[in-house]
């Protein structure tokens, strides 16, 4: 199947790593950036409406150009992690445009020490300025977390070998790990889809690998987790963050107490969701207990074919199209092009992204495609990402990027469009439970799983404040947050308690993981609409949702539809149809 996956071209962006479009794009924006800094530096508190429109339009089209650059570097280095020139092309880069982008550090600092009250006149006397007030809005929340510049653009410079470089770390790490299991040398990747395999001896061995191959690399994630750690620490005490999720939850545009209530909604039904299935799915298994490396197992006697990678493309683009042919069609472009990477390979990082790259380029899907019906769904997850990257992108650079919190919207959407037109394709009972089955565990591992994680973030965030914590301090951590989720039907080991240190959320984006939670329950509720009736222009006002890109907040976007993420009935509605897949599967015969 790997010779006939796609392998994307990146060539939109630039065409080598020698280009000499990069080069001069460098240098471009070097000139561009210095001749900003001495027009506008020190001046932005003096300039009426339309000047400063002017001002952020230029700001906007440098930032542009240098997030391309950046986004062809991190797409190249997803493509290839462990190649040692791919890597210091990747640092090199980095490092070429923080230095071009600290002479633009001052610019935002300056917008949000403009009185309220003047900016809001300015803001009134020009349209010009007015079709920024969305992206003002946002940058402004930060203003009483704001340093003094001097310490915004140490911050800045230093970032390239603070946190970016232990991310590349942690990264080039994983992607050079080795598991042997069952005479295969395999990536971790592979070897964590070997946990779906339909063989138990299989399944174990690949649980043990996994475990006992982190293990030999615990104390190196341990020490890159704690140096993130304390460097967010540090940075969350000076700009006066109240608590550790405080600066991620800004970020999402979303309220604490809208993220509480969330995760207290779904740590609430815990017994009734992941406890009730994974003690159901023990006795498929013939006994009380599950062992960890069964919790994604297929069922005994399930049926589960190879889909062939046309057919999945089919298979998503028919469910898209069926809901909005118009969507289907956006769809169809990432195949079209080469906007694709789905090929098995050595090196190439884990799991799956869409890429956004920047509005004048488009988005770039990453995946590694097993076959396997979950692949199928991850497709049909990053296309809706990208499906809403390319609707949002209208908004240009500034205002195309999504909070979090709705970055997943259209994603988990369109996971759910692919799973009905599954079901509804299918009319063999066995194939149908097994679709139940795999809906239900990907949903308890978007939900659960990762309200869990964000559990196990807030407690390791929490303790080290008190001081670096131990690997196994840390297994402790994962492990008290996994038998309180997953329930006393699993069964661990010790190798599981290492098993925290693979996930590239915890060190990429602390408290990142929740979004994926809150963009299932949402969907689940939007969806509900949609199957209630939700109008004959449901489709269109889903469309012009994504469109909004982060022109608008989640109340906003959700008053069309009739829903509020701050009434606790709008979590447990998206609650309640894992509850109704649920009792579904007990009311199946086994």
């Amino acid at each position: 199947m790997a010779d006939s996956l796609p392998r994307w071209n990146l060539d939109d962006l630039y065409d080598g790593r020698d280009s000499p479009a990069l080069q001069a794009d460098l240098k471009r924006m070097t000139e561009d950036a210095d001749a900003f800094h001495a027009r506008y530096a020190g001046k932005l508190d003096g300039l009426d409406g339309d000047r400063l429109a002017e001002a952020i339009k230029a700001y906007e089209a440098i930032d542009e150009i240098l997030s391309r650059l950046l986004s062809y570097g991190q797409l190249v280095h997803a493509s290839q992690m462990t190649d040692p020139e791919i890597g210091r092309f990747f640092q090199w880069l980095q490092e070429q445009v923080n230095a071009i982008s600290s002479r633009l550090v001052f610019f935002v600092l300056e917008l949000n020490r403009i009185d309220e009250t003047a900016l809001a006149g300015r803001i009134a006397r020009s349209s010009a300025l007015a079709r920024y007030q969305p992206w003002l809005r946002d940058v402004r929340i930060f203003r009483p977390h704001q340093l003094t510049d001097e310490l915004e653009r140490l911050l800045h410079e230093k970032h390239v070998v603070g946190a970016t470089a232990w991310n590349r770390l942690f990264d080039e790490t994983i992607a050079d790990l080795k598991f042997s299991i069952d005479g295969e040398r395999l990536t971790c990747t592979e070897a964590l889809n070997k946990l779906t395999d339909t063989d138990p001896a299989v399944r174990r061995a690949a649980g043990e690998a996994i475990g006992a191959v982190l293990g030999d690399h615990v104390r190196v994630f341990a020490l890159i987790t704690n140096t993130l750690a304390k460097d967010k620490d540090i940075e969350d005490r000076w700009r006066r963050y109240p608590h550790p999720v405080a600066a991620r939850n800004l970020s999402n545009r979303v309220e604490d107490e809208i993220v509480d209530a969330l995760v207290d909604a779904v740590r609430t039904v815990y017994p009734d969701l992941s406890h009730r299935y994974y003690a159901m799915k023990a006795r498929w298994f013939g006994g009380d207990r599950l062992d960890y490396w069964d919790r994604n197992a297929p069922l005994p006697g399930a049926q589960d074919r190879t889909i062939p990678w046309d057919e999945a493309r089919d298979l998503v683009l028919g469910a898209y199209d069926s809901f909005s042919p118009r969507l289907a069609a956006l769809g169809r472009r990432f195949f079209d092009e080469p906007w694709v990477d789905a090929e098995l390979r050595p090196g190439k990082t884990p799991g799956a992204f869409s890429h956004p790259t920047v509005p004048s380029a488009h988005p770039y899907i990453l995946m590694n495609y097993h076959g396997k019906t979950r692949d199928v769904m991850t497709l049909a997850h990053e296309l809706g990402h990208g499906v809403h990257q390319l609707l949002a992108a209208r908004q240009g650079h500034l205002m195309a990027d999504t909070p979090l919190t709705l970055a997943e919207t259209a994603s988990v959407f369109g996971e759910m469009l692919t799973f009905q037109a599954l079901l509804a394709r299918e009319t063999d009972p066995v194939l149908r439970r097994t679709l139940l089955v795999t809906k239900v565990e990907d949903m308890l591992n978007t939900v659960v799983r990762q309200i869990a994680f964000f559990e196990f973030e807030r407690r390791l965030h929490l303790a080290r404040r008190d001081g670096e914590l131990t690997a196994d301090r840390i297994g402790d951590l994962w492990l008290e947050v996994q038998t309180e989720s997953l329930g006393p039907a699993l069964r661990f080991d010790d190798g599981y308690r290492n098993y925290w240190a693979y996930i590239p959320h915890f060190i990429h984006a602390p408290f990142y993981v929740y979004a994926y939670a809150f963009g299932d329950c949402l969907v689940s509720s939007l969806y509900a609409v949609y199957q209630e009736g939700g109008g004959a222009d449901f489709a269109e006002r889903y469309l012009a949702m994504l469109e909004a890109g982060g022109t608008l907040r989640h109340r906003e976007l959700l008053e069309p539809f009739g829903l509020d993420a701050s009434d606790p009935a709008f979590w447990h509605k998206g609650l309640g149809m894992i509850r109704a897949l649920i009792d579904q599967l007990e009311a199946t015969p086994s």
